[in-house]
């Protein structure tokens, strides 16, 4: 399940990588604005950067939880997957996810 979670990631996140330095300086001049923040954390998954992806679905999550029918937990969520239960990136982001949600 954890590769093929990986490998649909993959996919979706395919070129998604060179549009780092647009959508951040998208989030920087509007930290409402979701969809930028979403398609950063997809372009830094792209690059490799998976602590900034989950860091950004998480800061998403803790403005707006239900922005866009959930769509930052789901694909968080799908992240988790892909790195597997006891991958660190998973175990700090649950805990990060866990204080957002229950404070």
């Amino acid at each position: 399940a954890s590769v093929k979670s990986a490998l649909a990631l993959a996919e979706e996140t395919a070129g998604k990588a060179g549009e780092i330095d647009a959508l951040s300086a998208r989030v920087a001049a509007d930290p409402a604005d979701h969809q930028a923040r979403y398609d950063l954390a997809m372009a830094l998954f792209a690059a490799g950067d998976r602590d900034g992806a989950v860091d950004a679905l998480i800061e998403i999550i803790r403005r707006d939880r239900g922005w866009n029918d959930e769509a930052a937990r789901q694909q968080l969520l799908k992240f988790f997957e892909a790195f597997g239960p006891t991958d660190p990136t998973t175990l700090a982001g649950r805990r990060k996810l866990s204080s957002v949600l229950f404070s």
